[in-house]
């Protein structure tokens, strides 16, 4: 007989919590994120075994689908996912429903609630519901007062509501909107949701940190001399010109995404491992975080509009030709700017953002550059020595590298430098999870690690508001600078590092 090598790596790597029985209610059932993310999301879920048996979704828009129409389409919009598959797809589907609702309507919501109780009875979900409003942000406030208000918000302990982005669009609204749902439901109960944060390797920022003893003693200003941030996207407005329009690259990925990344990036170690003592150090960075030059805000950013590019045998259209967006647009697609974090950890060291549309590369990272050595000892082969670097890869090729110097082959002492690099799928065997997918089941399961409490998301705007009222009040101090389709932005974004000595890093 021959013995069996079991790789230990891939013997139970999912431990999964036990999500409680449960009825998802999402609101704006009908539109795009539904039927792209959250329906495969918790099919996904259904798939890998992880709801229970006593589930349900009850879809709600204002469209007059039957229970049948509506699980009709989510098979459309599944399309090849549930294709040989068909048990576990007619059993996911026996928990769908559908209820015609309008969140203006206080009359719908009433009824609604009624219709919720008939599934408690059916499906066994024990009164347990998380409320998702993928809804216009117009909404969140007097959404979540209807659901208050016929009193589907009253047990924190058994419901709460998932808010999608953008949580406000500056300062001000967002204060505004934390009072209205905050008067509504408790703060356990609000769960402000960015994609990002459900990114295993987002999440495992924090455990390359801390549970490492080689990278957190180093893991500050006496070591690090710079961090860039990227997350740089090849598609450009799509169908999104109504809503870009209005937000830009700094409200829609910058004040969210990238803020978050930040802040995991930067913050203390948590004195333990649950929500609110992770959640205290993220607000803390973000709270010390500002931008490089106060009182000159245009000198530490950079923005720019996607233009024509391409070849002639594909031809890109710049962002104001894009269907729906004003001809003389001033709304920027791409953002760099200079950050710093006044506290001991980083003190002095600039950190780096940047984002935009229709750039050469889709990715997601955050680069870590060391401290040069004190004294070069060997002739580089290339010139001066590669600062040694930490490269965290967010997307799409989820893993991270080690970029140092070793000696290049020869008899001579010339170093050249190396990546050592880890990949998630090469190691696990498996590819990690959409965002939603985790985030969704946090949300079920009441877990608000993942999630932006009230005071993150104040300190990020706030964060932000010299910039917002500047390109509000004096906009020709901080103008759209075009960029070509497929290139890497605006002259002056490397013009912002170069005047520290610095060049952005290119895949």
């Amino acid at each position: 007989m021959s013995a069996v090598l079991t790789n230990p790596l891939r013997v139970g790597l999912r431990q999964e919590r036990i999500i409680p029985a449960q009825c998802i209610v999402i609101f704006g059932a009908s539109g795009d994120l539904t039927q792209r993310k959250l329906i495969p999301a918790l099919f996904e879920l259904y798939r890998q075994r992880r709801l229970p048996s006593e589930f349900a979704v009850l879809g709600c828009a204002r469209r007059p689908w039957s229970d049948e129409e509506f699980r009709s389409r989510m098979a459309e919009a599944l399309g090849d996912e549930i294709a040989g598959h068909g048990h576990i797809w007619e059993g996911f589907a026996a928990g769908l429903f559908y209820e015609p609702a309008d969140l203006a309507n206080p009359v719908s919501i009433v009824a609604l609630g009624e219709r919720l109780e008939q599934i408690d009875r059916l499906r066994a979900t024990r009164g347990n519901r998380t409320f998702y409003l993928s809804v216009s942000p117009a909404f969140y406030g007097s959404g979540t007062r209807a659901l208050a208000a016929a009193g589907l918000l009253d047990d924190p302990d058994r419901t709460r509501v998932v808010i999608e982005k953008p949580f406000g669009t500056d300062y001000p609204s967002a204060q505004a909107l934390n009072k209205v749902v905050q008067a509504c439901a408790k703060e356990k109960q609000i769960f402000r949701i960015d994609h990002y944060l459900g990114k295993e390797t987002v999440q495992n920022i924090l455990v390359l940190r801390f549970a490492n003893t080689i990278f957190e003693p180093i893991w500050n200003r006496n070591y690090i001399s710079n961090v860039q941030i990227t997350a740089a996207e090849t598609v450009g407005v799509e169908e999104r010109a109504g809503y870009y329009e209005s937000s830009g690259a700094l409200r829609d990925m910058v004040q969210n995404h990238l803020t978050q990344i930040l802040a995991l990036t930067a913050m203390e170690p948590p004195g333990r491992f649950d929500a609110e003592a992770i959640r205290n150090e993220k607000a803390k960075v973000l709270q010390a975080a500002r931008l490089a030059h106060r009182s000159e805000p245009w000198k530490c950013c950079v923005r720019g509009q996607y233009g024509p590019g391409g070849s002639a045998r594909s031809p890109i259209p710049g962002y104001r030709e894009e269907p729906g967006v004003n001809a003389n647009s001033t709304t920027e697609t791409y953002v760099a700017m200079k950050l710093f974090i006044d506290n001991w950890r980083w003190q002095g060291v600039p950190f780096y953002v940047r984002t935009g549309k229709r750039l050469p590369k889709r990715l997601s990272e955050v680069v870590l550059t060391f401290r040069e050595a004190p004294v070069h000892l060997f002739d580089a082969a290339g010139g001066a020595p590669t600062p040694n670097q930490l490269i965290l890869r967010i997307q799409p090729d989820e893993g991270a590298d080690i970029r140092f110097e070793v000696k290049a082959p020869g008899s001579g002492m010339r170093s050249r430098p190396v990546d050592m690099a880890f990949s998630y799928d090469e190691s696990f065997g498996e590819p990690s999870d959409e965002g939603y997918v985790r985030l969704l089941a946090d949300a079920m399961l009441g877990d608000p690690t993942l999630f932006t409490r009230s005071d993150e998301v104040e300190a990020a705007w706030r964060l932000y508001t010299p910039l917002l009222e500047l390109i509000e009040d004096a906009p020709w101090q901080l103008p759209v600078q075009p960029y070509e389709a497929r290139t890497w932005g605006p002259a002056a974004a490397d013009v912002l590092l170069a005047d520290d000595g610095l060049v952005w890093r290119r895949p």
